[in-house]
């Protein structure tokens, strides 16, 4: 009788975490979830609190732990500009210490290995959209730094240990992802507009509005995860929607659909926040096969609706 694979998930209280975990326990293999709960919410997984197949663990990344698993899946670290510059320095010790640990745990059990990376390691991008091969345009000491140039040298530390000890990795460059239980307070944009527009307030714009995101939902994110981990590729492979959109276009579409009489407030731009953000995707279409499938209509219909009941409670 062949066991159940053992997955470790750490963030996996956090928004992408929990839908990984259900998305894994409904497969039928087991899960350990480790978080710190800094930005993870224990209720995103408490459905599955009496599960044999599931286990929570509140820990640190930033300090060493003993576990027995097969695939390690290295999502943990605060994801939004709001969270991630509330406490810079100990972001970069998340970053590279929670690598750096869940990396010698994966190499002692030569175990698979996923890092959550991200569209911030090209930075304000001169290249669009970014494939793959693109260096980026990071400034190593602005606001954002300690984020940028943190899944940077984490993605570093990947290949470090792939060439150095055959380990099998896999980097995720993921784009900007939404869906139900995002944070109300995490201050990405789709969120900030559904919050604002729900309680009646007006929304807020930085800029002019017409720099360009595109919006992954968070299924087809899920997805693509996990075919990378099924997968003989190490990456890094890019996961991310195409669809581009201004975001003053974001704010009107969300106004319409929950109060068209409210406000726009303009506000500057922050630091080296990007102007441009879309993925080149040809690389996880050839070998992954994966491409979004989730319209940005539908996805913000099921995102305005959780948070419908989220600010109800």
């Amino acid at each position: 009788m062949t066991r159940n694979i053992r997955n470790l998930i750490t963030g996996g209280a956090g928004f992408l975490g929990s839908h990984l975990i259900d998305r894994l326990l409904e497969k039928g293999e087991e899960v350990i979830c480790l978080d710190n709960t800094f930005t993870g919410r224990k209720n995103n997984i408490q459905k599955w609190w009496d599960n044999p197949n599931f286990e929570f663990i509140r820990h640190d990344v930033t300090q060493p732990i003993l576990l027995e698993v097969d695939k390690i899946w290295h999502l943990a670290c605060p994801a939004s500009p709001v969270h991630y510059q509330e406490n810079p320095i100990k972001t970069s010790k998340t970053i590279f210490l929670g690598t750096y640990n869940m990396l010698g745990l994966a190499n002692r059990l030569k175990a698979k290995f996923l890092l959550a990376s991200t569209s911030e390691v090209y930075g304000d991008p001169e290249v669009h959209p970014q494939p793959e091969n693109y260096r980026g345009s990071v400034n190593p000491i602005g606001l954002r730094s300690c984020y940028d140039e943190g899944k940077r040298i984490a993605e570093c530390l990947c290949f470090d240990y792939k060439r150095m000890h055959n380990l099998d990795i896999k980097v995720a460059r993921i784009f900007n992802t939404y869906g139900p239980r995002m944070l109300k307070n995490d201050g990405r944009v789709i969120s900030n507009f559904i919050v604002q527009s729900l309680e009646g307030n007006s929304l807020t714009i930085y800029g002019s509005g017409n720099q360009t995101r595109s919006f992954c939902y968070v299924d087809d994110l899920i997805s693509g995860l996990i075919k990378l981990m099924n997968s003989d590729q190490s990456g890094p492979i890019n996961l991310g929607n195409t669809k581009e959109h201004k975001i003053i276009e974001i704010a009107q579409l969300i106004k319409s659909k929950i109060n068209n009489e409210l406000d726009f407030i303009f506000k500057p731009l922050p630091e080296d926040d990007p102007l441009q953000r879309k993925p080149n995707i040809e690389l996880a279409k050839k070998y992954l096969s994966w491409e979004p499938k989730v319209d940005l209509n539908e996805g913000l219909n099921r995102t305005i609706n959780f948070f419908k009941k989220e600010l109800n409670e």
